[in-house]
Protein backbone atom coordinates (compact mmCIF):
# COMPACT_ATOMS: atom_id res chain seq x y z
CA UNK A 1 0.00 0.00 0.00
CA UNK A 2 1.41 3.39 -0.97
CA UNK A 3 1.73 6.28 1.45
CA UNK A 4 -1.08 8.08 -0.40
CA UNK A 5 -3.36 5.06 -0.01
CA UNK A 6 -2.49 4.76 3.68
CA UNK A 7 -3.35 8.42 4.21
CA UNK A 8 -6.67 8.01 2.39
CA UNK A 9 -7.55 4.93 4.42
CA UNK A 10 -6.60 6.68 7.66
CA UNK A 11 -8.82 9.63 6.80
CA UNK A 12 -11.73 7.34 5.98
CA UNK A 13 -11.29 5.28 9.16
CA UNK A 14 -11.01 8.36 11.35
CA UNK A 15 -14.04 9.94 9.73
CA UNK A 16 -16.06 6.79 10.35
CA UNK A 17 -14.84 6.58 13.94
CA UNK A 18 -15.82 10.16 14.64
CA UNK A 19 -19.27 9.69 13.22
CA UNK A 20 -19.77 6.42 15.07
CA UNK A 21 -18.83 8.01 18.38
CA UNK A 22 -21.62 10.62 18.06
CA UNK A 23 -19.40 13.59 17.52
CA UNK A 24 -22.41 15.40 16.13
CA UNK A 25 -22.74 16.65 19.69
CA UNK A 26 -19.13 17.87 19.51
CA UNK A 27 -17.74 15.46 22.10
CA UNK A 28 -13.97 15.45 22.72
CA UNK A 29 -11.78 14.99 19.68
CA UNK A 30 -8.93 13.15 21.37
CA UNK A 31 -8.61 10.69 18.52
CA UNK A 32 -7.98 13.50 16.05
CA UNK A 33 -5.47 15.14 18.38
CA UNK A 34 -3.61 11.85 18.78
CA UNK A 35 -2.94 11.54 15.05
CA UNK A 36 -2.37 15.27 14.41
CA UNK A 37 1.28 16.16 14.94
CA UNK A 38 2.24 19.52 16.40
CA UNK A 39 4.35 20.35 13.36
CA UNK A 40 5.73 23.87 13.18
CA UNK A 41 3.65 25.19 16.09
CA UNK A 42 4.27 26.05 19.72
CA UNK A 43 1.64 25.95 22.48
CA UNK A 44 1.39 27.97 25.67
CA UNK A 45 -1.30 26.45 27.88
CA UNK A 46 -3.62 27.42 30.73
CA UNK A 47 -3.36 31.20 30.60
CA UNK A 48 -6.07 32.86 32.74
CA UNK A 49 -8.10 35.56 31.00
CA UNK A 50 -10.42 36.07 33.99
CA UNK A 51 -10.98 34.46 37.37
CA UNK A 52 -12.16 30.85 37.45
CA UNK A 53 -11.15 27.40 36.23
CA UNK A 54 -13.27 27.66 33.07
CA UNK A 55 -11.75 31.01 32.14
CA UNK A 56 -8.39 29.92 30.78
CA UNK A 57 -7.04 29.79 27.27
CA UNK A 58 -4.26 28.23 25.21
CA UNK A 59 -2.19 30.11 22.63
CA UNK A 60 -0.69 28.43 19.57
CA UNK A 61 2.03 30.25 17.67
CA UNK A 62 3.97 29.51 14.48
CA UNK A 63 7.42 28.11 15.16
CA UNK A 64 8.94 30.99 13.21
CA UNK A 65 7.77 34.01 11.25
CA UNK A 66 9.23 34.34 7.78
CA UNK A 67 8.33 38.04 7.56
CA UNK A 68 9.17 39.03 11.11
CA UNK A 69 5.88 40.94 11.23
CA UNK A 70 3.13 40.34 13.81
CA UNK A 71 0.80 37.57 12.64
CA UNK A 72 -2.97 37.65 12.17
CA UNK A 73 -4.83 36.27 15.19
CA UNK A 74 -7.71 33.80 15.28
CA UNK A 75 -9.76 33.29 18.44
CA UNK A 76 -11.44 29.88 18.11
CA UNK A 77 -14.52 28.89 20.13
CA UNK A 78 -15.33 25.17 20.20
CA UNK A 79 -18.80 23.63 20.19
CA UNK A 80 -20.57 21.17 22.46
CA UNK A 81 -24.14 22.51 22.72
CA UNK A 82 -22.98 24.83 25.54
CA UNK A 83 -22.94 21.81 27.88
CA UNK A 84 -19.57 20.21 27.08
CA UNK A 85 -16.15 20.86 25.61
CA UNK A 86 -12.64 21.77 26.69
CA UNK A 87 -9.89 23.63 24.96
CA UNK A 88 -7.37 20.77 25.10
CA UNK A 89 -9.53 18.67 22.77
CA UNK A 90 -9.10 21.24 20.02
CA UNK A 91 -5.32 21.35 20.00
CA UNK A 92 -5.48 20.08 16.42
CA UNK A 93 -7.26 23.31 15.41
CA UNK A 94 -4.59 25.46 17.05
CA UNK A 95 -1.79 23.46 15.46
CA UNK A 96 -3.33 23.49 12.00
CA UNK A 97 -3.95 27.23 11.94
CA UNK A 98 -0.55 28.01 13.48
CA UNK A 99 1.18 26.08 10.71
CA UNK A 100 -0.49 28.49 8.29
CA UNK A 101 1.21 31.42 10.04
CA UNK A 102 -1.55 32.52 12.42
CA UNK A 103 -1.49 33.02 16.17
CA UNK A 104 -4.42 31.06 17.60
CA UNK A 105 -6.25 31.54 20.89
CA UNK A 106 -8.53 28.74 22.14
CA UNK A 107 -10.43 29.68 25.31
CA UNK A 108 -12.62 27.66 27.60
CA UNK A 109 -15.89 29.26 28.70
CA UNK A 110 -18.42 28.37 31.36
CA UNK A 111 -21.06 25.81 30.44
CA UNK A 112 -24.55 24.77 31.50
CA UNK A 113 -25.58 23.97 34.24
CA UNK A 114 -23.00 26.26 35.85
CA UNK A 115 -24.31 29.12 33.70
CA UNK A 116 -27.01 29.85 31.13
CA UNK A 117 -27.29 32.31 28.27
CA UNK A 118 -25.77 34.90 28.13
CA UNK A 119 -22.97 34.18 30.62
CA UNK A 120 -20.88 32.17 28.14
CA UNK A 121 -20.95 35.20 25.85
CA UNK A 122 -19.58 37.34 28.69
CA UNK A 123 -16.73 34.85 29.03
CA UNK A 124 -16.13 34.78 25.28
CA UNK A 125 -15.94 38.57 25.15
CA UNK A 126 -13.46 38.58 28.03
CA UNK A 127 -11.27 36.14 26.10
CA UNK A 128 -11.32 38.46 23.09
CA UNK A 129 -10.48 41.44 25.31
CA UNK A 130 -7.51 39.50 26.74
CA UNK A 131 -6.42 38.77 23.18
CA UNK A 132 -6.47 42.41 22.12
CA UNK A 133 -4.54 43.43 25.25
CA UNK A 134 -1.98 40.65 25.42
CA UNK A 135 -1.51 38.87 22.10
CA UNK A 136 1.35 41.10 20.94
CA UNK A 137 3.69 39.35 23.38
CA UNK A 138 2.97 36.10 21.54
CA UNK A 139 3.75 37.56 18.13
CA UNK A 140 0.14 38.34 17.20
CA UNK A 141 -1.20 41.56 15.74
CA UNK A 142 -4.04 42.96 17.92
CA UNK A 143 -5.21 44.96 14.91
CA UNK A 144 -5.84 41.76 12.94
CA UNK A 145 -8.13 39.73 15.19
CA UNK A 146 -10.58 37.24 13.65
CA UNK A 147 -13.19 35.24 15.52
CA UNK A 148 -13.91 31.65 14.55
CA UNK A 149 -16.08 28.89 15.93
CA UNK A 150 -17.70 25.56 15.26
CA UNK A 151 -21.33 24.72 16.10
CA UNK A 152 -22.14 26.33 19.48
CA UNK A 153 -18.76 28.05 19.23
CA UNK A 154 -19.78 29.55 15.88
CA UNK A 155 -22.83 30.95 17.68
CA UNK A 156 -20.52 32.57 20.25
CA UNK A 157 -18.36 34.06 17.51
CA UNK A 158 -21.42 35.30 15.62
CA UNK A 159 -22.95 36.96 18.66
CA UNK A 160 -19.71 38.76 19.50
CA UNK A 161 -19.31 39.90 15.88
CA UNK A 162 -22.93 40.99 15.37
CA UNK A 163 -24.32 42.03 18.76
CA UNK A 164 -22.27 44.92 20.13
CA UNK A 165 -23.40 44.38 23.73
CA UNK A 166 -20.86 41.70 24.56
CA UNK A 167 -17.62 43.19 23.30
CA UNK A 168 -18.98 46.58 24.34
CA UNK A 169 -18.82 45.44 27.97
CA UNK A 170 -15.06 45.14 27.44
CA UNK A 171 -14.69 48.49 25.69
CA UNK A 172 -14.40 46.91 22.23
CA UNK A 173 -16.49 47.58 19.13
CA UNK A 174 -17.26 44.64 16.81
CA UNK A 175 -16.08 46.67 13.82
CA UNK A 176 -12.56 46.51 15.27
CA UNK A 177 -12.55 42.83 14.27
CA UNK A 178 -11.11 42.04 10.86
CA UNK A 179 -13.66 39.30 10.28
CA UNK A 180 -15.29 36.18 11.63
CA UNK A 181 -15.65 32.56 10.51
CA UNK A 182 -18.53 30.23 11.31
CA UNK A 183 -18.43 26.46 10.84
CA UNK A 184 -21.86 24.79 10.93
CA UNK A 185 -23.19 27.44 13.26
CA UNK A 186 -26.72 27.80 14.68
CA UNK A 187 -27.66 31.41 14.00
CA UNK A 188 -31.46 31.26 13.90
CA UNK A 189 -32.91 28.39 15.97
CA UNK A 190 -36.12 29.57 17.61
CA UNK A 191 -38.29 27.84 18.61
CA UNK A 192 -35.77 25.49 20.25
CA UNK A 193 -36.37 21.83 19.39
CA UNK A 194 -33.26 20.34 20.97
CA UNK A 195 -34.05 19.26 24.54
CA UNK A 196 -30.43 19.66 25.63
CA UNK A 197 -30.34 23.23 24.36
CA UNK A 198 -33.65 24.33 25.85
CA UNK A 199 -32.54 24.90 29.47
CA UNK A 200 -29.37 26.66 28.30
CA UNK A 201 -31.57 29.39 26.81
CA UNK A 202 -34.29 29.31 29.52
CA UNK A 203 -36.91 27.76 27.23
CA UNK A 204 -39.77 28.60 26.80
CA UNK A 205 -38.77 32.12 27.86
CA UNK A 206 -35.83 32.34 25.46
CA UNK A 207 -35.08 35.99 24.66
CA UNK A 208 -35.70 36.72 20.95
CA UNK A 209 -32.53 38.80 20.88
CA UNK A 210 -30.49 35.67 21.66
CA UNK A 211 -30.36 34.91 17.92
CA UNK A 212 -27.39 36.14 15.86
CA UNK A 213 -29.61 36.60 12.80
CA UNK A 214 -31.51 39.35 14.61
CA UNK A 215 -28.40 41.52 15.01
CA UNK A 216 -27.23 41.96 11.43
CA UNK A 217 -26.18 45.53 10.64
CA UNK A 218 -24.00 47.37 8.17
CA UNK A 219 -21.16 47.70 10.68
CA UNK A 220 -20.73 43.93 10.99
CA UNK A 221 -17.27 42.61 10.06
CA UNK A 222 -16.80 40.44 6.95
CA UNK A 223 -17.80 36.81 7.37
CA UNK A 224 -16.87 33.39 6.03
CA UNK A 225 -19.66 30.87 6.64
CA UNK A 226 -19.02 27.18 5.96
CA UNK A 227 -21.43 24.28 6.40
CA UNK A 228 -21.77 20.66 5.34
CA UNK A 229 -24.22 20.31 2.51
CA UNK A 230 -25.93 17.60 4.57
CA UNK A 231 -25.97 18.47 8.27
CA UNK A 232 -28.47 16.60 10.43
CA UNK A 233 -27.66 18.69 13.52
CA UNK A 234 -27.85 22.31 12.31
CA UNK A 235 -29.91 23.08 9.20
CA UNK A 236 -27.51 24.79 6.77
CA UNK A 237 -30.28 26.39 4.73
CA UNK A 238 -31.93 28.20 7.61
CA UNK A 239 -28.74 29.01 9.51
CA UNK A 240 -25.75 29.43 7.19
CA UNK A 241 -27.76 30.38 4.10
CA UNK A 242 -30.23 32.51 6.01
CA UNK A 243 -27.58 34.49 7.86
CA UNK A 244 -25.52 34.94 4.70
CA UNK A 245 -28.57 36.39 2.93
CA UNK A 246 -29.19 38.87 5.75
CA UNK A 247 -25.54 39.94 5.82
CA UNK A 248 -25.50 40.39 2.06
CA UNK A 249 -28.71 42.43 2.15
CA UNK A 250 -27.11 44.71 4.74
CA UNK A 251 -24.08 45.24 2.52
CA UNK A 252 -21.72 43.15 4.65
CA UNK A 253 -19.09 41.15 2.73
CA UNK A 254 -19.83 37.44 3.17
CA UNK A 255 -18.63 34.25 1.55
CA UNK A 256 -20.51 31.00 2.09
CA UNK A 257 -19.44 27.48 1.21
CA UNK A 258 -21.15 24.09 1.37
CA UNK A 259 -19.07 20.92 1.37
CA UNK A 260 -19.93 17.36 0.45
CA UNK A 261 -18.24 14.48 2.23
CA UNK A 262 -18.40 15.95 5.73
CA UNK A 263 -21.01 16.14 8.45
CA UNK A 264 -21.56 18.40 11.41
CA UNK A 265 -18.62 17.03 13.41
CA UNK A 266 -16.24 16.06 10.63
CA UNK A 267 -16.34 19.60 9.25
CA UNK A 268 -14.20 20.87 12.13
CA UNK A 269 -12.21 17.63 12.14
CA UNK A 270 -11.25 18.34 8.51
CA UNK A 271 -8.95 21.07 9.80
CA UNK A 272 -6.62 18.39 11.14
CA UNK A 273 -3.71 17.06 9.16
CA UNK A 274 -5.08 13.51 9.12
CA UNK A 275 -8.57 14.44 7.87
CA UNK A 276 -7.75 17.36 5.62
CA UNK A 277 -8.75 15.45 2.50
CA UNK A 278 -12.37 15.45 3.63
CA UNK A 279 -12.91 19.14 2.83
CA UNK A 280 -10.85 22.26 1.99
CA UNK A 281 -11.83 23.94 5.27
CA UNK A 282 -8.29 24.95 6.28
CA UNK A 283 -7.56 26.38 2.85
CA UNK A 284 -10.79 28.39 2.93
CA UNK A 285 -10.01 29.86 6.35
CA UNK A 286 -6.43 30.64 5.30
CA UNK A 287 -7.58 32.41 2.14
CA UNK A 288 -10.17 34.44 4.05
CA UNK A 289 -7.71 35.63 6.70
CA UNK A 290 -4.92 36.27 4.21
CA UNK A 291 -7.03 37.86 1.52
CA UNK A 292 -10.03 39.36 3.26
CA UNK A 293 -13.53 38.89 1.88
CA UNK A 294 -14.46 37.52 -1.50
CA UNK A 295 -12.13 34.52 -1.18
CA UNK A 296 -12.43 31.27 -3.05
CA UNK A 297 -13.54 29.01 -0.20
CA UNK A 298 -13.29 25.75 -2.11
CA UNK A 299 -15.90 23.41 -3.53
CA UNK A 300 -19.57 24.33 -3.71
CA UNK A 301 -19.06 28.02 -2.97
CA UNK A 302 -22.01 30.37 -3.18
CA UNK A 303 -21.19 34.07 -3.07
CA UNK A 304 -24.63 35.32 -3.94
CA UNK A 305 -27.26 32.63 -3.59
CA UNK A 306 -27.34 32.23 0.20
CA UNK A 307 -27.41 28.48 0.21
CA UNK A 308 -29.97 27.90 -2.52
CA UNK A 309 -28.10 24.76 -3.53
CA UNK A 310 -29.70 23.13 -0.50
CA UNK A 311 -32.91 25.12 -0.43
CA UNK A 312 -35.02 22.10 -1.24
CA UNK A 313 -34.32 20.67 2.20
CA UNK A 314 -36.91 20.97 4.92
CA UNK A 315 -36.28 23.71 7.46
Amino acid sequence: MTRSHRTTCLSACLGAALLASALAACSPLSLVNAVSPAGAAHATAAIPYAAGERRMLDVYTPAASASGKPAPVIVFFYGGNWVSGKREDYAFVGRALATRGFVVVIPDYRLYPQVRYPDFLVDSAQAVAWTERSIAQYGGDPRQVYLMGHSAGAYNAAMLALDGRWLGREGIKPDSLRGWIGLAGPYDFLPIDNRTTRPVFSYPDTPPDSQPASHVGRSAPPALLIAPRDDDTVDPVRNTGGLAARLRAAGVPVTEAYYDGVGHATLVASLSNSLRRLAPTLDAVTAFVRGGNGVNAGASVSSGESGRRTADRDR
